[in-house]
């Protein structure tokens, strides 16, 4: 899945001076890329028997939920506060240019069932570890996560433990 860097977009200085932002609606927009991306993320969990995968606000809502229907899984957003009705957990947490916060529906999860977080980007782990934590409290057992891009540099990894990872792309600096 390489070659498909050339399709992403890199904005400089966004959402604040110094960051980098790798932009993937260019990557989206392109039918074939999208299928290969799709197919390329998905084909490792293919035999996970994964009850529902988790979408990280934003982009984990389209790459989880097209996952959802090619693995034959469920769907569930984690999203920003007060974007969900009802009764909600919620989980703050640290990103490389400020904090932000995460809330699931407290009953969308149940207790034993198979969840796959997915989000378009693992870079510092703040994120994709408080999805973890939130899952936990639900009693989901998570069995991996997937990401379209990694920035390793920033080593982002180490914060979710052992959870097997799977990366479409990697950047490394």
């Amino acid at each position: 899945m390489d070659h498909l860097k050339s399709k992403i977009r890199h904005v400089p200085d966004f959402p604040k001076p110094g960051i980098l932002f790798y932009d993937i609606t260019t990557l989206l927009r392109d039918p074939v890329g999208l299928n290969e991306l799709l197919k390329g993320l998905s084909e490792p969990f293919r035999d996970q028997e994964i009850d529902l995968i988790v979408g990280i606000e934003s982009r984990g809502f389209i790459l989880g939920a097209a996952m959802a229907d090619r693995l034959g899984s469920g769907f569930v957003p984690m999203r920003k506060p007060g974007k969900l009705p009802g009764s909600t957990l919620r989980q703050s947490y640290e990103l490389e240019y400020g904090t932000d916060t995460l809330e699931v529906h407290d009953d969308a999860i149940g207790p034993g069932q198979r969840v796959l977080i997915v989000d378009d980007l693992l870079a510092t782990g703040g994120t994709a570890r408080a999805a973890l934590d939130l899952i936990k409290q639900t009693g989901g057992e998570v069995i991996g996560a997937a990401f379209l891009v990694e920035l390793t540099f920033l080593g982002g990894r180490a914060r979710l433990d052992d959870t097997p990872i799977f990366v479409g792309l990697t950047y490394d600096d």
